[in-house]
């Protein structure tokens, strides 16, 4: 919840805004302004305070207790100009907080930590448990001095500049270790504890189990993911109460599937009871993994029967694909998810000139991998490679990537070992359009007229078929110099089925410094005028040419009675 407090009529009416297009997250405080501030900060884990920052620092000061639990506090000025990350920046919040209130209220975000300032990811924002040296090992990085990133267990960290030595380190490990002196624990979530319980197993008992069991290992707590059981015990109190303590979710899975996991030590005991030879060790293998811990029994002082079981595995890191649209090329078109996942992933690889498009964007310490044109398979295996070492990679297209781009070869390619985020993008044709009026207004069509990967005779019977169906047709890769053929047979299929009058729009490198566009005719339309950086929009009956823009009505009322 985000708390919302102001003092006067100006600073009012911008929280009221937040307030109205945030309904569900945010609470307005009346009143005095430090009581309003004292209950928020009590009460919320965020604020937006429309006051003077010196105000806010000497009624936050009293209030202040620790980095890790203060709430995040954004000071927005009187005249909307500035939203100011003033506590909280990294864990309460507050620089992401900050970017937010300014895209909505057109304020500029002002960010003071040193790491965002600088477009470093910071150690304690990646989403990881840390321990250790944070503060110094964050200000080596700032200074350039080397530092090393020692992965015991791979994890798809954002780019870290690292070097191969270096006397701060960064260590990723689910190991029982304490941190050196300039050195930083990451603690990846790659644990799964399998459990097993009698009916009635106290939470005390499967609470120790799990610890002992860990602590004899070597293992950290702070990396458990889950606490993994059988359907049949997903209401365990026991169970259900030591993954609440523990923090961490509790996953089921069905008898059956159980049974179908091999694993050391199958019983006939829990076959007996809940169906499968195996609760403990195969619910934590059921994901895959390196099994840690074989099952093993609770004690009890009591001399009674051990009413709990546990094993632990350690699960197998999972790549990051992030397959990402970079639009038509313009800055404003990136989308913002778009530039999230370009300073997400370590790895970034796409095609020389895009990668030059977005380099600004990316955070020090990214690798990039780049080729020419003509390498789209390459980039995919390579992107999907990188992806399954258990790295965070971006693979990146213009337009939409899963348009006549690198979305298709690299889910082609990609295995259900890794995880896969699709970004969206504007793509050409809807740049183009959005240029030449409104030509896609009702049913359109977009064929790639390049015969590279699809031959001759398919597309001409694609083209075909959208003339015989009316259909607004978008041609990508209409003409090249060594492709000069095919875009005038297309337009001479259309030709078939539609006026000499049909209006067709010519855009070229939409959305760029040089973007140029014009609205000719069917007949009129000189295939020689065009090449690979143009898209071509040929309209259908209904389409029109008003007042200079390219028009298809929603629906054929108009197009009834224009006739």
């Amino acid at each position: 919840m985000i708390g919302l407090i102001s003092a006067t009529a100006a600073g009012t009416a911008a929280r009221d805004r937040l307030a109205a297009a945030w309904p569900d997250r945010t609470r307005v405080y009346e009143g005095p302004v430090g009581d309003a501030v004292r209950a928020a900060f009590a009460e919320c884990e965020q604020l937006v305070c429309f006051l003077a920052t010196g105000a806010v620092v000497r009624l936050l000061a009293p209030l202040l207790g620790d980095k890790t639990t203060d709430p995040g506090v954004v000071c927005v000025d009187e005249g909307g100009r500035f939203a100011v990350s003033l506590v909280g920046g990294h864990g309460g919040g507050a620089n992401e907080l900050a970017a937010e209130v300014g895209e909505l209220l057109g304020a500029q975000p002002v960010v003071t930590t040193a790491t965002d300032a600088t477009g470093l990811a910071g150690l304690d924002t990646l989403g990881l448990p840390v321990e250790g040296a944070v503060a110094a090992v964050s200000r080596a990085l700032l200074d350039g001095e080397p530092v090393v990133l020692d992965t015991e267990v791979s994890w798809p960290l954002p780019p870290l500049p690292v070097a191969a030595e270096g006397s701060h380190v960064i260590r990723v490990t689910d190991r029982a270790v304490q941190p050196a002196e300039h050195e930083v624990l990451l603690r990846p979530p790659s644990l799964v504890v399998g459990v097993g319980a009698s009916k009635g197993a106290p939470v005390e008992e499967v609470l120790e189990l799990i610890q002992e069991a860990l602590r004899d290992a070597g293992l950290s707590v702070r990396s458990v993911a889950e606490l993994a059981t059988v359907d049949a015990k997903s209401a365990e109190p026991g169970i259900v109460r030591a993954a609440e303590r523990l923090g961490v979710p509790l996953v089921t899975r069905s008898a059956e599937e159980l049974a179908a996991v091999e694993v050391p030590n199958p019983s006939d005991a829990p076959l007996a009871a809940v169906g499968t030879p195996s609760v403990a060790e195969a619910a934590a293998l059921a994901g895959g993994g390196e099994l840690l811990v074989p099952k093993r029994k609770s004690a009890r002082a009591d001399g009674h029967a051990s009413m709990a079981t546990c094993a632990v595995v350690r699960r197998p890191a999972r790549g990051r694909l992030a397959v990402v649209g970079l639009g038509p090329g313009a800055r404003d078109l990136l989308t913002p998810r778009a530039k999230a996942e370009l300073r997400r992933a370590s790895v970034l690889v796409g095609l020389d000139q895009y990668v030059d498009q977005i380099r600004d964007l990316l955070r020090p310490g990214t690798r990039i991998l780049e080729s020419g044109l003509g390498a789209e398979e390459e980039r995919a295996r390579t992107a999907v490679a990188e992806a399954g070492k258990g790295l965070a990679v971006a693979l990146i297209g213009s337009g939409d990537a899963g348009v006549y781009a690198m979305a298709s070869p690299a889910l082609a390619e990609a295995s259900d070992d890794i995880d896969v985020i699709g970004v969206p993008g504007v793509t050409a044709a809807l740049a183009a359009g959005a240029i030449l009026g409104a030509p896609l207004g009702h049913d359109h069509v977009s064929i790639s007229l390049s015969d590279l990967h699809t031959p001759w005779e398919v597309i001409e019977r694609r083209v075909r078929a959208a003339a015989e169906a009316d259909l607004v047709v978008t041609f990508y890769n209409p003409r090249s110099r060594g492709r000069d053929w095919q875009l005038p047979k297309a337009l001479a299929i259309l030709a078939e089925h539609r006026e000499p009058t049909t209006p067709v729009g010519v855009v070229r490198n939409a959305s760029r410094p040089d973007e140029s566009s014009r609205l000719t005719t069917l007949a009129a339309l000189d295939p020689a005028t065009v090449d690979m950086m143009t898209v071509v929009t040929v309209g259908n009956t209904a389409t029109r040419d008003i007042a200079g823009r390219m028009v298809t009505p929603r629906g054929y009322r108009w197009q009834e009675a224009a006739s």
